[in-house]
Order: structure tokens, then sequence, then C-alpha cells
């Protein structure tokens, strides 16, 4: 069940920078609220968002935040922006800051047993008269991207799947990514000889979800996470007829802050052509 719901406060400022960036939408159509939910006995932050108006049940969508640990937790200003847009499109949206982050309980593994904090947000949808259950969309951003693929591991529950930038090969000795090494080199991940491959979708594809397509966005000038994350991705779920779409955005950044508009454009195309 959905523990100790608030509705977030933000100030005119922040609310007007909000409408520049994700739309007037987003700010006048949309609830945000913060929450707390039980996840393997832990307790776990996240957000909730859904549209001001509801006239019939409407679809669910999980938002993987990225980053590790503190380090790029949603705040209510950003989950105003982003789940607050998303729900300005007619959905439910659930949002996990993951266990031992922002005064949860337990460690951030880093796609290890926090997988359970993001399936663990599907129950909590029963609380909602006005979720529609059966319909249930999944999207992830940077590491949030790898959290999607191994959720699509373990859950064939998703009719859709939106990737932007994920990580799909963890290596923890490539000297591609200054962002991935400082992670490894600060001895924050490497906790036994497996963590990288056990977290790399590129090695299990054939666990993935089928019956889930998946739209992979990627800049070809993300220097945090490479575009070939992407490409090696789709030539995957080509090998096994996984439906998919990928995008790839000439001279985008990790952040395709350049982009926002076309992205925008895309995700929301994409979840109406499957959740309906």
């Amino acid at each position: 069940m959905i523990l100790n719901r608030k509705k977030i406060e933000l100030t005119e400022i922040q609310k007007k920078i909000l409408k520049s960036g994700w739309g007037n939408e987003s700010v006048e159509n949309s609830v945000v609220e913060s929450i707390s939910y039980h996840s393997d006995g832990l307790l776990v932050n996240g957000y909730l968002a859904y549209p001001k108006i509801i006239q019939k049940k409407l679809p669910c969508i999980i938002w993987c935040r990225g980053g590790f640990k503190n380090a790029g937790a949603i705040d209510d200003f950003y989950a105003q922006g982003i789940m607050g847009q998303l729900a300005s499109w007619g959905y439910i949206v659930f949002e996990t800051q993951y266990r031992g982050n922002v005064g949860g309980e337990g460690i951030d593994s880093f796609g290890g047993k926090d997988i359970n904090d993001v399936l663990n947000l599907i129950p909590l949808a029963d609380d909602l008269e006005f979720a529609d259950t059966s319909l249930w969309g999944i999207e992830g951003w940077s590491r949030g991207g790898m959290m999607t693929y191994l959720v699509l591991t373990k859950s064939d529950k998703f009719k859709v799947a939106i990737s932007t930038a994920g990580i799909s090969n963890l290596q923890c000795t490539l000297d591609e990514s200054n962002f991935m090494n400082k992670l490894f080199d600060l001895n924050q991940l490497k906790t036994d000889d497996n963590f990288c491959s056990d977290r790399t979708i590129l090695n299990f594809v054939e666990k993935y979800s089928n019956s889930t397509p998946t739209l992979l966005i990627h800049g070809t000038h993300d220097d945090r996470v490479p575009a070939h994350h992407s490409l090696d991705l789709s030539y995957k779920f080509i090998e096994h007829k996984i439906e998919h779409r990928l995008v790839l955005l000439e001279n985008g950044d990790h952040f395709l802050r350049d982009h926002k508009k076309e992205i925008d454009l895309l995700r929301k195309k994409w979840f109406k052509k499957y959740l309906i």
C-alpha cells in the first residue's frame, strides 16, 4: 500500500521555470505527490503523479530514475516536471528513489535487489480506484534504462517500454567513459566478480520480455553512456525478434538538452500507441 502521501508544493518562480521547460500542462494539469512504500520490508521513497481531472480509469507508467545513491535522485521540482508531464498526457505515474536513498532504508545496489523497488510499485496501483491495472508502461534514463531492461527480464506485465541513454553493457574495466570509471574508481560498485555481467542486458537478452515493444533513444555525442549501448542492444533485439525502434539523435549529449521537444513527441506517441 501507499504510505505517507503528500502533495508537493512549489514556488511561483519554480512553476514558471517548469512551464517553460516541460509545458504549462505539466504544472496546470497534473498532481504530484511524494510517497513512501514498503519494498522487501524496507521503507522506500518515491513519487506518484496523475491528472487533475480524471474521467476514466487510466494506464500506469513506472519512471526509473538515473544516477547512483542520492546523486541523480529526483526532488520535488524535477518530479513536477518529469512525472507531471507524463501525468498530463493521461497516465498515472509511479517513481522510486530506490532503497537507501533520500531517507529510505536499505542499500542502493545499482541494479541488484533494488530491482524489486521498481517491481513493488506495481501493487500500489491497487490503492487508486482510477488506475487501470491491466495497462502498464515503463521508462528509464541512463541507469534507469538499465533498471528498465533488468525489470523486463523479470516481468512481462508491461505493454510498452522506453529507454533513453540506457546502460546495456556495464563493463567494469572499460575505459570509454569518465562517468562510469569514476563510479568504479571510488569502489562504490564493485561488490562481487559478477557485478557487471549480472547487470549487462546484452548477456541475457533471451530473458527480455518479447511482449514489450521498446523505444531506444540515444544521443550520438553522449560521453557518459556512449551511443553504442543502444545500438548494440538493437542488434540483439533484432536477433531475438523483440519489437523495438532505435532513434539516434545527431550531436545529442547524455541529457539531450537540444532535443527535448523531439524526444517528448517520440515518447508521447510511443506510449499512446501501446497503452490502449
